[in-house]
């Protein structure tokens, strides 16, 4: 999850770069809503991970 992240930040900056302000903002959007789905994912597994073992 966190790879498709980094990959449409990476998407969004080359396209910036060239001038397509539109689907450099979509891709910037798309990073986001992935980057915070890794971070929920994460910290639920951190806090259920740690939980099971006690």
């Amino acid at each position: 999850m966190l790879n498709w992240a980094i990959t449409f930040f990476i998407v969004a900056i080359i396209a910036a770069l060239l001038g397509f302000t539109s689907i450099a903002g979509s891709a910037v959007e798309i990073a986001k809503v992935l980057f915070f789905v890794f971070l929920v994912l994460a910290v639920l597994t951190f806090l259920f991970g740690r939980t099971r073992n006690l």
